[in-house]
């Protein structure tokens, strides 16, 4: 029986699937499970509340001691999974086991790069804000105070509240303009936006950050077949009776029995889930179906004009006594069958080099047996393998060995019982070569250029893989992985670990350090030695900054690289469940060209938000400014607390909708990585702030002092209690005017000249923007009272209109000054991110009251353990009460809690049995929790707990099945 939720890890064979889902055993106990949920984080908020209560009442007798350690006893610690008895260990430390395949997560998540960047960027700038906030207010009030009351000698009139109140407003006003509340839109419009985006790009993004990291990574490790090639195989070449073949042979030029032997070791050695199948249409190419390297070779078979299938009728997978699965270690499959004159054959396949090291027999000419010296196997891995293998070909050995009852031949083992079939180093040994074959799988027409692209835009590609070296170096060769004037490293896996080990055999960085640089190719490798690989550029400390790797992967032993990667693909189509759920994105397409689209896509997120954060200043910078000085220099802001709300919006709502959605252009990948250390305002998005604040400032007050002379109109500075003045919305569309067409500038960051370029490629940043002058057009026109302003001329609408269009020439002003004359001060955010994370989290710790207060792995017990015997029981009952209808019954003993009652009784330790979701003793020393488990034995002990028996209905009853699934 295989339990929900199970991955095969390898092997086959066949099921009857009774139910799936919430109809399946495991199904009914989760959703029974499930109704405690509520009533469970109910009690633990009761409990946090209590501890709370407690603590508070502590603290004031002054007993720190006792606060400590009751708040230990009484705070439940974040339930990881509800369902189990996981819990995090002290200090923070990650649990070594956990139920299920992913480990609990800790209290606190760690920032990504960015997200470090902007939450420390967003604190900086409200500190600033709310700054100027006070020192507005404090100056508006004190300025009415001195004139009311010191200067005109007034006493306090009720009317002078609503002024008081006004300036309170406006320093509110100060600082939800400074603050940048559509930072973290931004962040999420963009991400979102991406992903939504990447999967139609073949990227199936499982995690966020995934996408972002993407556009710091610096070096590729991918696998090459199905990646960097097409994964669909071909045999073109053969070595048969020492005749090599460059074309399809005939099966009747190959000697009887030999070609017997290769009918059968290919269609038995094979795994029956792989198929070749016919096409739907008859110009296409036969469907493969399965492992595609056994497809090319059944599809050799096919060619050779036999049927593979006859062969498996007559040997069912639930006849084979034995089977050898495929893996990174054996590098072969061996599969051993009943003889039909008694005895048993193997069957082998697998790399030749490897397959021909156990050989010690081989088909000569017309099919003769001769004995297979070294000096022949040398000459056919020079002969025919190493040529082979420089054309790009996959070669596989198929080999034999029989063990028969009687008489034996010279190449077969006399045998008088079984033979201990888990001796596998001498079951499989003193074979009988067949042939060898070099499978063709050529490589993907897209992937070249994908990874010229990827060089130029300063990422190194790597390929690991566990083919032959010369078949690994011809395919990078072809992929332009590797160049003939260039130094570089080939290396295979034995190689490589003999370079990077120590005479103790263990991984040494710097010697790590001095060969990852120049490797290109890792042939013959382990996941092992990809995972060694990944960690030691990870670690290593030789550049500049750290390196941000990608890895790719599709088999289960995959798993630790795939989860040390900064990124982690997983091949959508070749790749196991474990691969999946070990990586941070799906290739639903499993190819190479699909990384360097997600390579864009990460490169655009941090390109939208220097975007956002360009436009964003400005506004930011412009608005605090003018409010302030205003404040000083006619006693209110020129812009009324109503205007900049909608000013506010427009720099963050609907900026964040009309930047954060660019599409990457080609132009991205033209660049270098963006690096973990570079500032996140660089010092040419610094100039681009600067300048238009300085020219935004100019224009509004000039405005304010001047503009009433200049345009004719009434001056609003002595009328500012009266409200509505056209000098003062003249003043406020002038700037909504200069902030839009500043949108343009914004998005180019990297001082190009066209600001017009690709903008119809995104229709949001277009309609947005139709959309924001449509509505200023009805607030300015027909806003009246509501907005505080008053209608304009024509002449006074050019005059704005004039205004903005300038902040477009101006811009291009700002753009001739050269970048590299400025100071490297007016850069924000460079340094190591750590910092950043380091800084946040303590900042975040000062308002957790319970951050140093984890309780122990042994207090959640007595906290949770009553109540999961509780739900434990509850569950039992009614499962059994479901059973009931049905007439005949068997009692069987539960996995759940039965397990642990059976092996209670059975006990004799001096410690009691612990339920098998409970992994809370890991780390507990058996002294000191002995009086601890001494009264949780009691608790357990059959004496005092008694459990219900349930019953499953019998064989007869079972749903009859709908469908038989093969795995």
């Amino acid at each position: 029986m295989v339990l929900s939720g199970t991955h095969v890890m390898e092997g086959s064979g066949k099921m009857l699937v009774a139910a799936v889902g919430v109809n399946s055993q495991a199904g009914i106990i989760f959703t029974l499970l499930g109704a405690a949920v509520d009533e469970q984080e109910a009690e633990i908020k009761k409990m946090k509340k209590e501890a709370k209560k407690q603590r508070k009442k502590k603290s004031l007798t002054g007993d720190e001691e006792n606060v400590t350690g009751n708040s230990h006893m009484n705070s439940p610690a974040p339930v990881v999974n509800k369902l189990d008895g996981a819990a995090p260990q002290e200090d923070g430390k990650e649990n070594h086991v956990s139920s299920g395949n992913q480990a609990p997560e800790s209290h606190k998540k760690e920032k990504s790069v960015l997200q470090a960047k902007l939450t420390k960027l967003a604190i900086q700038i409200g500190y600033a804000g709310s700054t100027i906030a006070v020192l507005t207010v404090i100056i508006l009030m004190v300025h009415f105070c001195v004139t009311k009351f010191v200067l005109e000698n007034k006493s306090w009139e009720s009317s002078y509240a609503s002024n008081l109140v006004r300036h309170l407003i406006i320093g509110v006003t100060v600082l939800v303009v400074a603050v940048p509340e559509g930072l973290p839109l931004a962040v999420t419009l963009s991400l979102a936006y991406s992903v939504k985006k990447m999967m139609k790009d073949n990227n199936l993004v499982r995690h966020l950050d995934a996408c972002e990291t993407m556009g710091n990574a610096t070096a590729i490790c991918s696998d090459k077949t199905g990646t960097l090639t097409t994964n669909r195989m071909t045999v073109v070449q053969s070595y048969i009776c020492e005749q090599l073949c460059k074309t399809m042979p005939k099966f009747s030029d190959i000697p009887a029995h030999v070609g017997n032997l290769i009918l059968q070791g290919i269609a038995v050695n094979c795994a029956y889930t792989s198929r070749v199948m016919q096409p739907d249409e008859a110009n296409e190419l036969p469907k493969q179906v399965g492992n595609k390297t056994e497809c090319a070779l059944l599809g050799f078979v096919i060619g050779l004009g036999k049927s593979y299938q006859t062969v498996r009728d007559d040997y069912p997978e639930e006849s084979f006594t034995r089977v050898y699965t495929f893996n990174s270690v054996r590098k072969s499959m061996s599969t051993v069958i009943p003889r039909k004159g008694g005895g048993y054959r193997l069957f082998t396949k697998g790399a030749s080099e490897m397959i021909l090291n156990k050989c010690a027999f081989i088909f000569g000419h017309d099919g003769r047996l001769e004995k297979f010296t070294r000096d022949m196997q040398e000459r056919l891995l020079k002969q025919v393998i190493e040529p082979m293998a420089c054309d790009g070909l996959r070669t596989i050995c198929v080999a034999f060995r029989d063990f028969v009852p009687g008489k034996a031949e010279i190449n077969q083992v006399h045998i008088e019982s079984e033979p201990n079939w888990d001796d596998e180093e001498n079951i499989v040994n003193n074979l009988t070569c067949i042939c060898v074959v070099g499978i063709e799988d050529p490589v993907r027409p897209e992937v070249p250029e994908a990874i010229r692209k990827c060089q130029k835009a300063g990422i190194t590609v790597r390929m690991v893989t566990g083919d032959n070296i010369n078949t690994a170096r011809s395919i990078a060769t072809k992929c332009g992985i590797v160049k003939p004037n260039e130094d570089f490293l080939i290396l295979e896996g034995k190689d490589f670990n003999k370079r990077i080990r120590d005479s103790s055999g263990e991984v040494q960085q710097h010697l790590l350090d001095k060969v990852w640089p120049k490797l290109r190719v890792l042939a013959r490798s382990s996941p092992t030695d990809k995972y060694t690989l990944v960690k030691g550029i990870i670690e290593s400390k030789i550049s500049e900054n750290r390196e941000v790797v990608a890895v790719t992967g599709d088999g289960t032993n995959d798993g630790p690289a795939l989860k040390k990667a900064d990124v982690g693909f997983a091949m959508g189509i070749a790749g196991t469940d474990v691969a999946k759920e070990a990586s941070d994105i799906i290739l639903t397409d499993d190819n190479f060209s699909s990384i360097v689209k997600a390579v864009m896509w990460g490169r655009n997120v941090y390109d939208s938000i220097a975007k956002f954060l360009q436009f964003q200043l400005t506004v930011n910078v412009v608005a605090v400014v003018v409010a302030f000085i205003g404040a000083c220099a006619v006693q209110d802001s020129p812009l009324k607390a109503v205007q900049m709300l909608w000013v506010n919006l427009i720099m963050d709502t609907l900026a964040s909708l009309a930047l954060a959605t660019e599409l990457p252009t080609p132009d991205l990948l033209l660049r270098k990585p963006y690096g973990r250390t570079k500032p996140l305002i660089s010092r040419t998005m610094m100039k681009n702030i600067l300048g238009q604040a300085i020219y935004q400032l100019t224009i509004i007050f000039a405005l304010l002092f001047v503009g009433d002379k200049v345009l004719d109109i009434e001056s609003g500075r002595g009328l500012i209690d009266s409200g509505r003045t056209q000098h003062f919305t003249v003043i406020f569309n002038s700037f909504v005017m200069m902030t839009l067409f500043n949108e343009f500038n914004a998005r180019k960051i990297h001082g190009q000249r066209n600001v017009f370029e690709g903008i119809f490629t995104n229709p949001i940043f277009y309609s947005i923007w139709i959309g924001t002058c449509a509505a200023q057009v009805f607030i300015i026109q027909w806003g009246g009272l509501a907005f505080s302003t008053k209608s304009l001329t024509l002449e006074q609408w050019l005059w704005c209109l004039f205004f903005g269009v300038g902040t477009l020439l101006w811009g291009q002003l700002v753009t001739t000054v050269p970048t590299r004359t400025l100071p490297k001060i007016l850069s924000w955010g460079r340094g190591h991110p750590e910092e950043y994370t380091e800084a946040i989290n303590i900042g975040e710790e000062k308002f957790d009251v319970d951050s140093d207060k984890k309780p122990r792995a042994g207090q959640i017990l007595w906290i949770r353990g009553l109540t999961r015997l509780q739900t434990q029981l509850r569950v039992i009952r009614a499962f059994k009460s479901t059973l009931e209808d049905l007439e005949e019954r068997r009692s069987v003993h539960s996995l759940h809690s039965l397990h642990s009652l059976r092996s209670s009784r059975s006990h004799t330790g001096p410690w009691p049995p612990r339920p098998l979701s409970d992994i809370t003793y890991i780390d507990e020393d058996p002294k000191q929790s002995a009086q601890k488990n001494d009264d949780q034995h009691r608790l357990l002990s059959p004496n005092t707990l008694r459990l219900p028996p349930y019953h499953l209905p019998a064989k007869s009853d079972l749903p009859k099945p709908v469908h038989e699934t093969r795995i």
